[in-house]
């Protein structure tokens, strides 16, 4: 069925990615519209943890490096982007600027930490050691058996939750218009040849040469409804890659990585841990009220939502183990999450192959981190701008590979250190 929905830019997905995208792009002048398979901000955003760690979370190897640029970029990034929404919204966001401290809770734990330290030091990183004693003076729910902290003091937290609300009540008053249980079911290309069309995938030279597959007219949703669109900023996390009617060899590969995030509450109110924490196995981050999230599992099981005592045995063991005072804690919420991880684990933002489609997707747990630098790189490529970061996560970097239209390969599991972000 032919509608006459248009914009300027049609976002597909209403994380905290797409919610982001539309705010800021709305706010430059472009007419917006998003639209959100289920409800918007209640998908993978609303299990997420909200970490702001890029020194913390820093990995070993190119896509780490690359990663970090990122991370460092939107970390700081943060606070204005927080001052505006809420000063727009008149919601809080829960910013906490407390800083981040890592744990080991025993001697293996211990000589990982000052291996990781001094990867952090070689980088220019700002972080430092402490002893138990340093520890547990600026943490002293900490155990007394904690062999060794690392405290990163520009690493901070935000409430994912609050953030949403006031994405979405920015964008209303900005004029983005939000369409809910809205599913795209393709994306529709004008000159798109047959043989590209019918590829099971592409070689680098016709995507990374001059040699292009065709325009973006716009999307056409499941129930056929036809929506027209000069350009589509692809937001939709780890269900991008249902979407069809990509040329063979033009899309991105995303997986859905399972996460399992427990929601606790303190009865006696804020006060057991200020910091956000990671440790070997997980993390705990406080909020501003005496909640706290523990999490998260890293699990390659597609879209399987269910829980699992297991699951949520061993985030709770290894908390324990660092913060005895966990075991007083409320139980308010288990939730899983889907984290979009592309084959390095780094997102891809910015054009790919295809004229007129803009990527913002396969964040892995990193998307609450990097939403504010998104939005921002994005509007720049919608506006005609090219930011040199782009090169770091540059869609095509996938065009080679034969997954670039199938099912991503797994990645190598890491370890469940951060939160189940989209």
């Amino acid at each position: 069925m032919a509608g006459n929905d248009s914009a300027d830019v049609l976002v597909v997905g209403g994380g905290i990615i797409g919610m982001a995208i539309a705010w800021r792009a709305r706010q430059a002048g472009m007419s917006v519209s998003v639209l959100e398979r289920d409800l918007a901000g209640q998908g993978t955003s609303h299990v997420a943890a909200g970490m702001l760690a890029p020194v913390a979370e820093v990995e070993f190897g190119e896509a780490g490096r690359r990663l970090l640029e990122l991370g460092l970029r939107s970390a700081r990034a943060w606070p204005t982007f927080a001052a505006e929404l809420e000063a727009q919204s008149g919601v809080s966001v829960g910013l906490m600027r407390t800083g981040t401290l890592l744990a080991a809770r025993d001697d293996d734990d211990a000589r990982e930490l000052e291996r990781q330290l001094a990867f952090r030091h070689s980088l220019g990183l700002a972080v430092r050691r402490l002893r138990p004693s340093e520890a547990r003076a600026l943490e002293p729910a900490l155990a007394p058996t904690v062999r060794l902290g690392l405290e990163a003091p520009d690493d901070h937290s935000v409430d994912p939750r609050l953030v949403l609300a006031a994405l979405r009540k920015g964008c209303d008053s900005a004029g983005v218009r939000l369409r809910e249980h809205c599913t795209v079911a393709r994306v529709e290309v004008q000159g798109a040849s047959a043989e590209h069309a019918s590829r099971s995938h592409a070689s680098r030279d016709d995507v990374c040469g001059n040699v292009r597959y065709g325009k973006i007219t716009g999307a056409i949703l499941k129930d056929g409804e036809r929506i027209r669109a000069e350009q589509i900023v692809l937001a939709a996390g780890p269900w991008s890659e249902q979407i069809e009617g990509l040329p063979a060899g033009a899309g991105v590969p995303v997986r859905p990585v399972k996460g399992q995030i427990l929601r606790l509450r303190d009865p006696a109110g804020a006060g057991l841990m200020r910091r956000a924490l990671r440790f070997r196995g997980g993390y705990l981050v406080p909020r501003e009220d005496g909640r706290y999230v523990l999490g998260a599992t890293v699990e390659e099981r597609g879209f399987e939502l269910a829980p699992t005592a297991g699951g949520v045995y061993e985030l709770l063991r290894d908390a324990r183990e660092l913060v005895p005072g966990i075991s007083e804690l409320e139980i308010e919420e288990l939730s899983v999450g889907l984290r979009p991880g592309t084959p390095d684990n780094t997102p891809a933002i910015g054009r790919g192959a295809l004229d007129g489609l803009i990527w913002a997707t396969g964040h892995y747990r990193n998307g609450i981190l990097l939403a504010p630098l998104t939005a921002e790189l994005v509007v720049g490529v919608l506006a005609g701008r090219e930011d040199p970061l782009l090169s770091a996560c540059a869609p095509d970097r996938f065009a080679a590979s034969p997954t670039a239209r199938g099912k991503a390969p797994l990645a190598r599991a890491v370890a469940p250190t951060a939160g189940a972000a989209a």
